[in-house]
């Protein structure tokens, strides 16, 4: 891939996994209405699944962008515990899901691309979320995200938790904050379910592979966006306009494709994660 696609990332290597976990949840760091004022202008949100309800855990509408007029979406979390409990900690519903996917599909028929924030712990566990269609709604916004014939960039700015994460994540690049971490599961989970003892968890962290660093090994990411020393909570402007060049960079670099080929890329982009050769072969 190109130096757009791959730069050398910088980061702080002394920080273990676990650690870059606690920053990633701190309370503190910018969410995604930040970005989106900072960032944007003429923001206008959209409310509401047309089906059952809205879900503030997931906010979105049309925004200008670089003078270019795009869908935003993301994941909200509190910061403070009453902003928390009314965003559900950024733990979306299904109604959540359903309304990012009629706002990309509302990008796709008036040809804007979509910028999508990715801050969850997961999506929500409860009984009434599952009962209401917890995994047909994640696994229809995959499939949307999938054939969307517009531009998506992804942008990792927190915690990045199993399905609920993914759910919106699936872009043409995905790029993350030094401290954001992406994971099947959080590393308390993986911790009980590997070990019985939550305990485990910074064990757990650093099996996951859930840093920046390690998915951009793994190149299942595109880009480590550095962070303010101290963590994106440290300096938060300064977080938020590193990010925000550098999604102006890569949404610059595919809106240039013809989208048949960008479809292409896309599907292949997915097509090789996990690919693995064997030693000494």
């Amino acid at each position: 891939m190109d130096e757009t696609t791959h730069p050398h990332p910088t980061e702080t290597p002394e920080l273990t996994p676990w650690d870059r976990v606690q920053l990633a949840r701190h309370p503190q760091r910018p969410h995604t209405l930040d970005y989106i004022a900072a960032l944007c202008e003429d923001f206008v949100e959209f409310h509401g699944d047309r089906r059952f309800g809205d879900d503030p855990a997931i906010v979105g509408g049309i925004a200008t962008f670089n003078q270019r007029t795009v869908m935003v979406i993301g994941h909200q979390k509190g910061s403070d515990t009453r902003e928390n409990m009314k965003r559900n900690f950024g733990m979306s519903h299904p109604e959540g899901y359903r309304k990012a996917q009629r706002l990309m599909r509302q990008a796709e028929k008036f040809g804007m691309a979509v910028i999508c924030f990715v801050d969850t712990p997961a999506a929500d566990p409860k009984k009434e979320s599952e009962e209401r269609g917890q995994g047909n709604a994640i696994a229809e916004s995959i499939l949307v995200m999938t054939n969307l014939r517009v531009p998506i960039v992804a942008a990792v700015i927190g915690e990045g938790g199993s399905g609920g994460a993914l759910a919106i994540s699936v872009a043409d690049r995905i790029l993350m904050q030094e401290n954001a971490i992406f994971s099947v599961a959080p590393p308390e989970a993986a911790a009980s379910i590997l070990w019985r003892d939550s305990a485990k968890a910074p064990d757990a962290a650093r099996a996951l592979k859930l840093t920046a660093r390690d998915l951009y090994e793994l190149r299942i990411i595109d880009e480590v966006v550095p962070e303010p020393v101290g963590g994106a909570h440290q300096s938060p402007q300064e977080a938020i306009t590193a990010l925000g060049a550098r999604i102006r960079a890569h949404l610059d670099t595919i809106s240039q494709i013809e989208i048949p080929a960008l479809l292409k890329q896309r599907y292949q982009k997915y097509r090789v994660i996990g690919q693995y050769a064997e030693a000494g072969r």
